[in-house]
């Protein structure tokens, strides 16, 4: 499964580690996906947009 956010989009980027000689290494940084059921259906969502569900769902509320 590719870690790619099902709503956003985001996915992971390419960028070096760094030693302390200054030797670059290519390493990869993904994002933070966690699994989340929205409307009956568990999808992976990164972390910014569950916060920003949980911050529409809060203004739908009140």
């Amino acid at each position: 499964m590719a870690r790619i956010c099902s709503t956003c989009g985001r996915q992971a980027i390419m960028g070096y580690s760094v030693s302390h000689s200054h030797i670059a290494t290519k390493r990869r940084m993904n994002i933070n996906l966690q699994t989340k059921k929205i409307d009956g259906k568990r999808t992976s969502v990164c972390t910014s947009c569950i916060k920003s569900i949980n911050k529409k769902k809060k203004e739908a509320t009140v």
